[in-house]
């Protein structure tokens, strides 16, 4: 009864769903348009095989009902070549189809892949040298470094469209992951490595980013407002940060580190030369080495001489990485066993016959 009663009232919510935004399949850059052709492609492939399977369970359920009597019944039916071949080559061919998408859409939308085109049948200048944005996944919220403009914001992105942008992505405590579903794909930050994603935004307006991979109590309103303008915008809005003031030296990033929930976004008018570089280092607090320093360091430590590891591209010395016909022959020093003992060598021995 209450089954009942529920039923009309989500037949009346069902309209309110219209209004709902899918970014994934609302693109607004050529990346994201790609992935998501991508999705319809496989989608209908799969429904090829999908859909004509549930089409003939109700099909054969129906024809082969205990009631109807007009029904073909061969009990000795066991075998079928066309049938076979039907079901068998369809699924194989969908696959070998589905395996040559996968295969030729990873490549081409490779993130470290320099982009061959700013849109459909728009081609990139390739004197147009792509606009370099530094992402730095910070608890909970995201930092944006222009480095060629020497300016930087939180959780703000602007990008001018119709321009390649070539992202690198880094974090400082923790594993996360960049996502604008209307511009790219989601590529991850990690703490000491770099990550790089090549997209380019094709529609003006505004979006939102965020992080899809948890880290945290402020994961969720781990988002950033993503705009995108034209050239005569981006470069208001570049004079605006400009004159915003704020600077982002050393001790202002280390205050901005610290974990914190629901910033608003901010601007900056300059950022500390090399900021970037140091937080993929995990060296911004003075006086703490830098990674490459230390396996610099590291590596005047190795032993010498004999004990050094060898010149690159020559193999090390030792019997195990030598072939069976660089080894000389050495006669066996090997201990030999006491007599007695568990495991005698004597093949008449009880001890190698007990199995209990």
């Amino acid at each position: 009864m209450r089954t009942a009663k529920l039923a009309p009232m989500a037949l009346l919510l069902l309209p309110l769903l219209a209004g709902c935004q899918h970014a994934v399949l609302n693109p607004a850059g050529d990346v994201a348009l790609q992935q998501r052709n991508l999705i319809y492609a496989s989608t209908a492939l799969m429904l090829l095989i999908i859909v004509p399977v549930m089409m003939l369970i109700v099909l054969f359920a129906w024809r082969y009902r205990k009631g109807n009597r007009q029904a073909t019944y061969d009990p000795h039916f066991d075998h079928s070549t066309s049938l076979e071949l039907v079901i068998w080559s369809a699924p194989l061919l969908i696959i070998i189809a589905l395996g040559a998408l996968t295969w030729s859409s990873t490549h081409l939308l490779d993130p470290f892949r320099p982009l061959g085109r700013v849109a459909a049948g728009k081609p990139l200048d390739p004197k147009d040298k792509p606009m370099r944005v530094q992402v730095v996944a910070l608890d909970w919220k995201w930092l944006f470094i222009y480095p060629d403009l020497g300016i930087a914001t939180v959780n703000e992105l602007v990008l001018p469209v119709d321009r390649q942008v070539r992202f690198d992505i880094t974090s400082t405590n923790m594993m996360n992951s960049f996502y604008a579903p209307t511009l790219a794909g989601m590529v991850y930050a990690m703490p000491g490595m770099r990550s790089t994603l090549h997209a380019v935004l094709n529609k003006p307006g505004e979006y939102q980013g965020m992080s899809a991979n948890y880290s945290g109590a402020g994961f969720s309103d781990m988002k950033f407002r993503l705009r995108g303008v034209n050239a005569a915008g981006f470069d208001r809005w570049v004079g605006q940060a400009r004159a915003s003031g704020r600077t982002l030296p050393t001790e202002t990033f280390l205050r901005l580190e610290r974990p914190s929930e629901k910033v608003p976004p901010m601007r900056f008018a300059a950022v500390q030369p090399g900021l970037f570089d140091k937080v993929v280092e995990r060296c911004v607090r003075p006086g703490t080495p830098c990674m490459s320093d230390t396996m610099m360091h590291d590596r005047g430590m190795m032993p010498k001489g004999r004990d050094a590891p060898p010149p690159t591209g020559e193999r090390p010395e030792g019997a195990l990485f030598k072939d069976s016909d660089q080894i000389a022959p050495a006669p066996n020093v090997t201990k030999p066993r006491r007599p007695g003992a568990p495991g005698s060598t004597d093949p008449d021995s009880a001890r190698n016959r007990d199995m209990s």
